[in-house]
């Protein structure tokens, strides 16, 4: 059985958004309910998160953006991106816990984790607050995943949004490698398959479009027949992992129809592409119970000894 870390705080509960909005705290507590109620809760290796300092933010974020979230109290970052009094504090937590993740597969105290945080990070560009997102965590984790040896870093997204803020912080990069499926066309709008990055950064990008109506067959290909070829190529030293479980069939944001069963496919597909650490971060996933149920699978995977085939 491998060694799965489950970073989690209750800090991440204290980020309140309005009344109408899908990402609420509930979300995690629909996580924490599912693992608790399977015999999992115990299998896994329980891991508090630390405080990303604002250095460890300008990793990806520019410094005029960080003083304006440093500076702004309550409300709409933009028309969907809510913040309360306690947003920043739980944001600084949701990128420690990527980080603190990172460092732990790095001392070899566990292979695989888990962060559950919010609120997510996706959309996050480096000057921007966008669909959600404060601070981008899987950005600033993989940064300091080459802070601390990781030469080199495969992101692997599979929310049903394209993650915006991931790509453009990377895309001029050939030492990280952003690979996303996602729904198309759909917010944000951004993620054509001819986005392959640019200058130095060309063909470390890699976008698949799925179009409404898609599900398990569809992903099940892109998750084993194209995505191990990518990552054998690449040789990354860590991947670091997008999950958005709004790409199952409940879900209210999308038309994507992936099912229990595709979740476990997607997961697997993804664990046995090589056979080096790998840090999953939630970001969507807005039907309570897929998303909790989607996350017991995930673990469930995660906890495996899958290896790579090649």
């Amino acid at each position: 059985m491998q060694k799965v870390g489950f970073v989690y705080d209750d800090i991440f509960l204290m980020h309140k958004t309005p009344p109408w909005h899908p990402e609420t705290k509930e979300r995690l507590i629909s996580v924490l309910n599912a693992l608790k109620n399977s015999d999992l809760w115990n299998k896994l290796i329980h891991i508090k998160p630390r405080k990303a300092t604002y250095d460890d933010i300008a990793l990806t974020h520019t410094n005029n953006y960080i003083e304006k979230i440093k500076n702004f109290g309550v409300g709409y970052l933009d028309g969907d991106t809510y913040m309360s009094k306690d947003s920043l504090e739980a944001s600084l937590y949701a990128v420690g816990a990527v980080m603190e993740a990172v460092d732990r597969c790095k001392s070899n105290e566990i292979h695989r984790a888990f962060c559950a945080v919010r609120p997510p990070g996706h959309h996050a560009e480096s000057e921007k607050a966008m669909g959600f997102c404060i601070f981008n965590n899987v950005a600033v984790g993989a940064r300091y995943a080459q802070k601390i040896g990781y030469k080199k870093v495969f992101i692997i997204d599979f929310d049903v949004h394209h993650g915006n803020g991931t790509q453009h912080i990377f895309e001029e990069d050939d030492t990280v490698f952003y690979f996303s499926t996602h729904q198309y066309p759909h917010y944000p709008g951004t993620g054509k398959e001819s986005e392959i990055g640019i200058g130095k950064g060309k063909g470390f990008t890699y976008n698949i479009t799925m179009r409404g109506g898609s599900g398990d067959k569809e992903y099940m290909h892109v998750y084993h027949d194209i995505l191990h070829g990518l990552v054998k190529n690449f040789a990354p030293d860590i991947i670091l992992v997008s999950a958005g479980y709004d790409i199952r069939a409940e879900d209210p944001l999308s038309t994507i129809k992936i099912s229990s069963e595709g979740i476990r496919e997607i997961v697997h597909g993804i664990l046995s592409s090589i056979d080096k650490p790998v840090v999953f971060t939630l970001e969507g996933g807005y039907d309570l119970d897929a998303l909790g149920e989607s996350v017991r699978i995930t673990i469930e995977e995660m906890l495996k000894d899958i290896s790579a085939p090649f």
